[in-house]
Parts: C-alpha cells; structure tokens; sequence
C-alpha cells in the first residue's frame, strides 16, 4: 500500500522581509509568490489528493488555498501547527547584517554548522526535526493509502527529506528547496522513497 506526499513550499513571501531573518514572522505571499502557487497547483491538478496540509503562516496558509482551487472537488485545507517554519526567536524580522553585528561569535556559528544552533529566545534545528517528523508520521498514518500535499517551508521540508534518505542534520542544505517548488516521497509499507526533489513548475 502507497501513500503519496506531495511536499511544497509556499511560494515567494511578501517583499517587506526581503534582507530579514524570518521563520515565526508572519507574512503573506509576493505577487511572485501567488504566480508559483498557481503554477505549482496545475502541475498537481491531476492527483487524486484527499487532504492538504499548512503550516499556520499565512504565507503557507495562501499557498494551500491557491493550490486547494485546483482540485475538483477541492480538498480540505487542514491548517498543522508543527509544519511551521523554525522560530528564529529574538532574530525574527531583524536584519542579517545587524544579526552580525550584535551577535558575531553566535551568527558566525550559524552560517558554519546552521543546524547546532539554538537560536536566542527560539528554536534549534533538531526541535524543528522532532516536531516536524512526528506530524509527518502521525499525518501518513491517519491517510494510509491516500494522496496528500504539505504546504510548508525550506526547514521543515529538508527535515522529512533528509529523514526518508537517512540524511545527517549537517548535510540538510545539500537539499535545494526553492520558493514555489514540489517533492514527493511514496510510503510503501513504511518505507520512504523520495520520488522528486525540488521541482520547480
């Protein structure tokens, strides 16, 4: 038994972050961004797709409603708290240079070994990778046997994919996710295969 995960990330955000850490920032999408989405929904148009699943940042949550028009019927938007992007705490919507600035032993760790950090006030990567992956566990279980699409971001779709290659946390950033772009990982009995990877329609 096949149960097939379409993994896309929301498209391009809002220009106002533009040069801005941000994951827990909330923003809606770029006219850019709506363009993706439209353009990633007819690549998936076809599928037989029972449910979609957001992350709650409006960026993801407008993705999943372009993506949601596609479908006939159109499937049900399940909005999934834990498929948020990392929360950069006290980095949020502060501009990478001044991050430099403020904390440069702690943002020079960042840019060498990302995935060790613990970010001020926020999370680290493997807090993302423990939630992320036990909703995708609990989600596949829910829809075994059935076609699903998670609207999410870079963190958290590298976490699953990894996870299906048996990735180490350091090498996450050898996976390229694009804004707009689609993966797709089967579960045949358990087993991850990861069928596409950062497809950008």
């Amino acid at each position: 038994m096949t149960t097939r995960i379409w993994l896309v990330r929301h498209g391009e955000p809002d220009e106002s972050v533009r040069r801005l850490c941000y994951g827990s920032l909330d923003m809606g999408l770029s006219d850019a961004g709506r363009q993706q989405m439209t353009r990633a929904a007819r690549e998936l148009a076809a599928e037989p797709v029972a449910a979609i699943y957001s992350s709650p940042r409006r960026r993801a949550v407008e993705s999943a409603r372009i993506l949601g028009e596609a479908f006939q019927p159109a499937p049900e938007v399940r909005v999934a708290p834990d498929f948020r992007e990392i929360d950069f705490g006290d980095f949020e919507g502060v501009a990478y240079n001044d991050i430099a600035a403020r904390y440069p032993d702690l943002y020079r760790q960042w840019m060498e070994a990302p995935t060790t950090v613990e970010f001020p006030g926020g999370e680290s990567f493997a807090t993302l990778r423990r939630r992320v992956l036990r909703a995708f566990q609990a989600m596949s279980a829910v829809h075994a046997g059935e076609t699903l699409v998670v609207v999410s971001h870079g963190g958290p779709i590298r976490a699953i994919v990894a996870n299906a290659l048996g990735m180490a946390d350091e090498h996450i950033f050898h996976l390229a996710q694009d804004h707009g772009a689609i993966s797709r990982i089967d579960m045949v009995d358990g087993f991850a295969v990861v069928g596409l990877l950062n497809r950008c329609p």
